[in-house]
């Protein structure tokens, strides 16, 4: 999930890992900039973007509010991903705070 938008909504860093998310990421995560199949190294390990959407549910609704669940849901929010995307681990390593994360490859676009 984008950190900026945590930031916005959560009311206060200690209230991020209410969102269920395993990582907060200050980045672009709209389909234009991560479409899937791309991948992102961070430090040693390296995911790949999936195609399955996510959307704000019961537990994100209860958590940050109705407001919250419009604007990521609303057609802005899900072209720029603000509820977050899903990734898979291609392979396994260590990420820390403030490591960088460095776009590999984007997917080959289809002809």
């Amino acid at each position: 999930m984008n950190s900026r938008l945590i930031a916005l909504v959560a009311d206060g860093k200690e209230r991020w890992p209410l969102a269920g998310d395993q990582l907060f990421i200050d980045l672009d995560l709209s389909v234009d900039n991560l479409p899937p199949g791309t991948r992102l190294a961070l430090n040693s390990a390296v995911i790949e973007i999936t195609g399955e959407p996510h959307t704000g549910c019961k537990k994100f609704l209860a958590r940050f509010g109705i407001d919250a669940v419009k604007l990521v849901n609303s057609r802005v929010g899900r072209g720029l991903n603000l509820r977050g995307i899903n990734a898979r681990v291609v392979q396994g390593g260590v990420v820390r705070v403030g490591d960088v994360a460095e776009k590999l490859q984007r997917p080959r676009l289809e002809e």
